[in-house]
């Protein structure tokens, strides 16, 4: 016996990497939905690797009712007006938008870090899945957490093209075509040409000069792993197509060896470490693509601070940093809440 699943925005980036996953970890499926906006109603998409092939359905008329849980990656402004009526009929949203993250009533969840806070989901029946590339760095930093407590994190961010969906991809593909064959690289989804370049400005600029993305990771971190972590962010655009990397510093109250790191994070949920201090020995974006782990490299200590180590951490941001940790929070709520297959 499985579930009954629906995933919103099926034809996206995310939602088709949500259908991939659930195939591949073989997710207790009794029936599922795939849905998305009238233009695409009535197309296939296909669910992973299977061969069967899915017909879109339009979320407008969508009956929710009997429903167990629902997939979403529409963006905030259709979920604000489709999660509600879901929950409504009791089917459990789990929404990979910005909308409910901070949501005193929402949990907001990475299975690795905080799987008790599901057991909140009832007060609004919708669970928040965090932003790309908060996801990866906590999966990093809870395990540290725990040994030897976080006083400060300091992040830069390299965050690749499919972060801003397929537009981003595209403008990414055609800007560097255009260049090769001397054509001009205009600017389009992104503020600057993307191609052979790099962009300091990730989503808004907000009142004190940081970015929303930037204040993202700061509150969703404190939300997910500790209110009295202090993090800075700088969330930077760059010409990859898939796959994020971040540049951590991380300083604890209690002594932690970059030794000591290693040791941990190599026994921790969720992530591989690969730190050879030679030539190739860290990981990149491009071999982390399709993979379901957060990789570490480049563990050090800082001798800049008392307790302070660095770290460079690398993820496929459309797997963990959204449609994998989002099968994740729905096989964590199957197991403790659902209880179904």
């Amino acid at each position: 016996m499985g579930y009954r699943i629906v995933v919103a925005g099926a034809t996206g980036n995310v939602g088709r990497e949500m259908l991939n996953i659930l195939a591949e970890r073989e997710f207790p499926i009794a029936e599922i939905a795939v849905l998305a906006s009238s233009r695409s109603s009535g197309t296939q998409v296909e669910f992973g690797d299977t061969g069967k092939m899915l017909k879109i359905q339009n979320i407008e008329t969508f009956d929710w009712a009997g429903w167990d849980m629902a997939l979403f990656a529409i963006g905030s402004e259709a979920t604000e007006k489709f999660a509600p009526i879901a929950a409504k009929a009791g089917c459990v949203v789990i929404d990979n938008s910005s909308l409910y993250r901070m949501d005193p009533d929402v949990p907001l969840i990475v299975p690795e870090v905080n799987p008790d806070a599901i057991d909140d989901y009832k007060k609004r029946n919708i669970i928040a899945n965090p932003n790309c590339s908060t996801a990866q760095m906590v999966v990093a930093l809870k395990p540290l957490h725990d040994a030897a407590t976080i006083k400060r994190v300091v992040v830069s961010t390299y965050q690749s093209v499919s972060g801003a969906g397929k537009q981003g991809m595209d403008e990414l593909f055609e800007q560097s075509r255009n260049i090769f064959v001397g054509d001009s690289a205009e600017a389009v989804k992104f503020t600057k040409q993307i191609a052979f370049n790099v962009i300091p400005h990730i989503d808004k600029f907000l009142d004190d000069g940081s970015t929303k993305e930037e204040w993202k990771m700061v509150v969703e971190t404190k939300k997910i792993l500790d209110p009295k972590v202090k993090v800075t962010a700088t969330c930077v655009r760059v010409p990859v197509f898939v796959g994020h990397s971040e540049s951590i510093n991380i300083e604890f109250e209690n002594e932690l060896s970059a030794k000591q790191a290693q040791d941990i994070l190599r026994e921790a949920p969720g992530i591989m470490l690969v730190d050879k201090r030679e030539d190739g020995g860290y990981v990149t974006p491009v071999e982390c693509v399709g993979d379901s782990a957060t990789y570490i490299s480049r563990v050090r200590d800082d001798a800049t601070v008392d307790n302070a180590i660095n770290l460079w951490c690398v993820s496929d941001n459309l797997r963990k940093g959204a449609a994998l940790n989002a099968v994740q929070i729905a096989e964590l709520l199957g197991r403790r809440h659902l209880q179904k297959g």
